[in-house]
């Protein structure tokens, strides 16, 4: 999964790809910014403007 151009991305498209990713890899999401290689307050940033917040407890956005 290459998210390169996340940012331009439809939000809810970018939140399930990420989701997806994080349940299947079973990455944290600083694990899943680092290998692809993208910022993670960018990608909280994105996300939560589209209403979604990051729960570390349970590894998703939601």
């Amino acid at each position: 999964m290459n998210l390169q151009n996340f940012k331009t991305l439809d939000p809810n498209i970018l939140y399930s790809m990420v989701n997806m990713a994080l349940r299947d890899y079973g990455d944290n999401l600083e694990g899943f910014c680092a290998t692809q290689n993208i910022d993670i307050n960018e990608l909280k940033e994105v996300l939560a403007n589209a209403g979604y917040t990051y729960y570390e407890d349970i590894n998703q956005f939601r």
